[in-house]
């Protein structure tokens, strides 16, 4: 059979990589339960009509189809989710009558976009979503409370600290409407493209397909380049001579984001007016966060306000307000730069070792009293000299070994590191508390 050759934007993590992901996501699900937040999954595959209706994503999404479906049969147009939002909003309006309100959730799950694949963008892909949902309206220190978990949920975590960016889209829509932009999401569509294309890149875009004047097109810039740690973004948006009431609603619920951001550490959450989010269902706040040190990488969480998304023909709203965070982006960088790894390469914290194959029954009982106790164990493979048996624990970071009736005549236990062996008993033993489960630790720059 011919070796394998990989596909290019679909990761696959090694064992040791992929026990960073379970610890890092583990992590998440702890803290986002305790601000509340219940667990919600989606199926994979949504109809393209719904898809293709909230915002500019026909280019990203894989559509579905039957390898053996005839021609001419008609089938549901379907295609594989590009977010968790999308299909999320869908499920709030399918199950209404079973949720209650204001719900507070978390979703962790694959998705796919036909994405360029490259250092940060993959085609397949983990995200790890915090929604919270009304039924009619849901208050604004919700969109304030966001960026508090998101904080929280990352801190315990060894990873670089995190800059979470805010915006409003009721600021840039306000302030475009006053200048006479006609294409008001063509423009916000436009501005997000800042990261990729530069000032001169968007500045053909706003004069060329969008429509903009030259002027109007400055102001753009000129707007999207104003950034503060605390509310003097207001003073510079008002220098630039715009008034409009939506504007001025925009600034103040950013105001109100951004003083409650204040309570981190310094520079943990700024106004960033750039900051537009390509799809059109955002409605007012706005997020992106970037690694400090990594901010080349661009944005590895990001999400926003949207009033509309989900809505019934009787006129039965759903507002919400989310944050997403880019798993697979994360990981990617880190584990590609050696700077995040697994404390060990396996979850075992004991070998028990095996004089002699008839043996393994008993060593297998030892084993289960320990399991019991939930202490991660194996047994060794074979009944080699226990030298070899260790230097097998050694290879793999197990921290401990258990030789049953030592040279005591009782059950002794060693550690392999300090190279200590003290008798033992498995009904009482236990390591310390971060020997007993694998977790993540700083690795160092590979260069």
């Amino acid at each position: 059979m011919e070796r394998p050759r990989p596909l290019s934007g679909y990761p696959e993590w090694l064992p040791d990589e992929q026990m960073v992901e379970q610890h890092l996501l583990d992590t998440l699900r702890a803290k986002f339960e305790l601000h509340g937040f219940v667990p919600v999954e989606t199926r994979a595959v949504e109809p393209l009509e719904q898809l293709l209706s909230k915002g500019e994503t026909d280019k990203e999404i894989y559509v579905l189809r039957r390898l053996h479906a005839a021609d001419d049969e008609e089938e549901p147009g379907l295609g594989l989710r590009f977010d968790l939002t999308v299909p999320f909003a869908r499920y709030v309006l399918e199950h209404a009558g079973k949720l209650a309100f204001p719900l507070r959730r978390y979703q962790i799950q694959k998705v796919w976009r036909g994405e360029r694949p490259q250092e940060g963008r993959y085609r397949e892909f983990t995200q790890a979503d915090i929604d919270v949902i009304g039924e009619g309206r849901l208050p604004f220190h919700y969109d304030a409370e966001l960026p508090l978990v998101l904080h929280d949920a990352l801190t315990p975590l060894p990873i670089p600290p995190l800059q979470i960016q805010v915006s409003n889209r009721k600021i840039a829509e306000g302030f475009y409407r006053a200048v006479g932009i006609p294409d008001v999401s063509g423009t916000l569509r436009a501005v997000d493209k800042l990261d990729k294309l530069g000032e001169a890149g968007v500045y053909q875009l706003l004069t060329g397909p969008v429509g903009c004047s030259e002027q109007q097109a400055q102001a753009c810039l000129d707007l999207a380049r104003i950034t503060s740690p605390d509310d003097a973004f207001v003073d510079h948006v008002r220098a630039l001579g715009v008034r409009d009431p939506l504007l001025d609603q925009g600034l103040d619920e950013l105001v109100q984001v951004v003083e409650t951001g204040r309570q981190l550490a310094p520079g943990s959450v700024i106004a960033n007016l750039r900051i537009a989010r390509g799809f059109d269902y955002y409605t007012g706040t706005v997020y992106e966060s970037v690694l400090i040190g990594h901010e080349q990488l661009g944005s590895v969480c990001s999400g926003g306000r949207y009033d509309n998304l989900a809505s019934t023909g009787d006129q039965r709203t759903y507002p919400g307000v989310g944050l997403s965070i880019g798993i697979t982006r994360i990981l990617g960088r880190l584990l590609g730069r050696n700077l995040l790894r697994a404390s060990r390469q396996t979850p075992t914290c004991v070998l028990v070792a095996l004089p002699t194959e008839s043996e393994r029954p008993r060593c297998n009982q030892l084993a289960a009293a320990l399991r019991a106790r939930g202490i991660p164990v194996e047994v060794a493979p074979e009944p080699v000299k226990y030298g070899k048996q260790i230097r097998h624990a050694q290879r793999r970071g197990i921290p401990y070994v258990w030789f049953p009736q030592g040279e005591s005549g009782k059950d002794e236990v060693r550690d392999i590191r300090s190279g200590d062996q003290q008798p033992a008993d498995p009904q009482h033993w236990l390591p310390p508390e971060n020997d007993l489960r694998v977790t993540i630790v700083p690795g160092h720059d590979a260069g």
